[in-house]
């Protein structure tokens, strides 16, 4: 694996963690708490872990310039500042979350988690995107 391979793994860590929060979304859904508490543990340390592997790309390579043309560009660009300032948020309050669930405070994980969930999942979901978008070949959009 090379430096040039991180951003293929941060596109599949995002998505990953987008998996893990929709499992366990589902999970708490149907009273299964532990196997919410472990996937949701998952899902922390999967973001952790792009972010550990976003740090070191971008320290490697810098700032990689989007050059396509057309729709796309605006496109991109919205998605990519909503992730951005999105994924600042995140932080925070997934730090927050898991550590209210986790010390047993359910009445204020709950409150804090209704809006975790939705911010951390268009993060994941978008990271997956401003991937395609900025490394894919141009043929698919």
């Amino acid at each position: 694996m090379t430096i040039h391979d991180l951003p293929a793994v941060n596109a599949s860590l995002n998505a990953l963690s987008g998996i893990l929060l929709l499992i366990g979304f589902t999970l708490i859904h149907k009273k299964r708490i532990e196997l919410h508490r472990k996937c949701m543990i998952a899902a922390f340390a999967t973001s952790s872990l792009f972010l550990i592997c976003y740090v070191v790309y971008h320290a490697q390579v810098g700032s990689v310039p989007f050059t396509r043309h057309g729709f796309v560009r605006p496109l991109y660009f919205t998605i990519l500042i909503t992730h951005v300032l999105l994924a600042f948020a995140v932080v925070p309050l997934a730090i927050i979350t898991l550590s209210r669930g986790l010390k047993g405070r359910y009445p204020q994980h709950r409150r804090i988690a209704k809006w975790t969930f939705p911010i951390w999942l268009y993060v994941s979901v978008t990271g997956v995107l401003v991937y395609v978008l900025l490394y894919q070949p141009t043929w698919l959009l």
